[in-house]
C-alpha cells in the first residue's frame, strides 16, 4: 500500500474518533445538567419521586443547626414562597440569612434534602452601583 494513502487513512480514522468523542462529551455534559428552580417553581410543579433539582433562593431567617445537620428554609429571590431544606454537611462560611444560595436537592416527604457538597453561597457583588446614588 502506498505510504501517502496509509497516512490519509490514519488521519481520517483519527479525525472520526475525535469527532465521536467530542460529541459524546457534549451529550453527556448537557444531559447531566439540571435547570435551577426557585421555591415557587418547585411548589407549583409536578415532581418525579427521587429526582434531583437545583434550588436557587435566599435563606430565610431562623435556621437551626443540630450537630452536622442544618434545617432552614429557602425563599424566592424576590418573593415570599419558601420550602424547607435539610442539609447534612459543612456549611460555607458566608452562609447566613438573606444570603442567596444554590443547592442540589431531592424531595423526601415535605422536605427537600440537600445533597452533601452542593451548597454554594452567592456573595453580593461589590461592583454593583449603590442604589442610593441613582
Amino acid at each position: 500500500m502506498d505510504p501517502s494513502r496509509k497516512r490519509t487513512i490514519r488521519f481520517v480514522v483519527a479525525l472520526s474518533a475525535a469527532v465521536l468523542l467530542a460529541g459524546a462529551l457534549a451529550l453527556t455534559s448537557f444531559s447531566a445538567s439540571t435547570e435551577a428552580r426557585q421555591p415557587s417553581e418547585l411548589v407549583n410543579a409536578e415532581q418525579t419521586p427521587g429526582a434531583k433539582y437545583q434550588l436557587v433562593g435566599k435563606v430565610v431567617k431562623g435556621y437551626e443547626t443540630k450537630g452536622d445537620t442544618t434545617h432552614f428554609r429557602v425563599r424566592d429571590r424576590d418573593g415570599t414562597v419558601s420550602v424547607p431544606v435539610t442539609y447534612a454537611g459543612r456549611l460555607p462560611d458566608p452562609f447566613r440569612a438573606d444570603r442567596e444560595i444554590v443547592i442540589d436537592v431531592v424531595k423526601q416527604g415535605d422536605t427537600y434534602v440537600g445533597q452533601v457538597g452542593t451548597l454554594i453561597t452567592k456573595c453580593p457583588s461589590k461592583f454593583t452601583a449603590d442604589k442610593s446614588n441613582t
